[in-house]
């Protein structure tokens, strides 16, 4: 999560929220951010999903352990799934990633454009006409 501090900034600036949702108690995560030293630097709200509600919700939830499993959810203004990126435990996030899907994202909803892959701001969109497939 400390990671995810560091980027916050550049979220900020896109105008996100980025919050952390876990299915630890709020007990734990007083905990967690008084004793680590990595998360005292976290500085966006860490909520606590005991009831698993938000988890099968966002489809996360682990039905096994009963703990969600490491993933990324972008909703849109409007409460709209626009991205969910799911890790394996063993691989952690691309954390440049979510910067660049929410700039995506942003590009789209700005211009009517798609973003090809490996896409960065200031290139060019792809114009998303399905009458134009073939002939660009």
């Amino acid at each position: 999560m400390a990671a995810v501090a560091a980027i916050n900034p550049y979220l900020k600036a896109l105008n996100c929220e980025v919050m952390s949702i876990s299915t630890d108690s709020v007990y734990s995560h007083k905990v967690f951010k008084e004793t680590s030293p990595s998360l005292k630097k976290v500085n966006f709200p860490m909520v606590s999903d005991r009831t698993h509600k938000i988890s099968r919700a966002y489809r996360v939830l682990d039905e096994n352990s009963g703990a969600a499993v490491r993933a990324s959810v972008f909703i849109d203004p409007n409460g709209i799934i626009s991205a969910k990126l799911i890790y394996p435990g063993e691989v952690g996030r691309n954390l440049h990633e979510h910067v660049r899907i929410m700039q995506g994202i942003q590009y789209a909803q700005q211009t009517g454009q798609g973003v090809p892959a490996n896409w960065k701001p200031g290139q060019p969109g792809i114009i998303r006409d399905p009458n134009l497939i073939g002939k660009i």
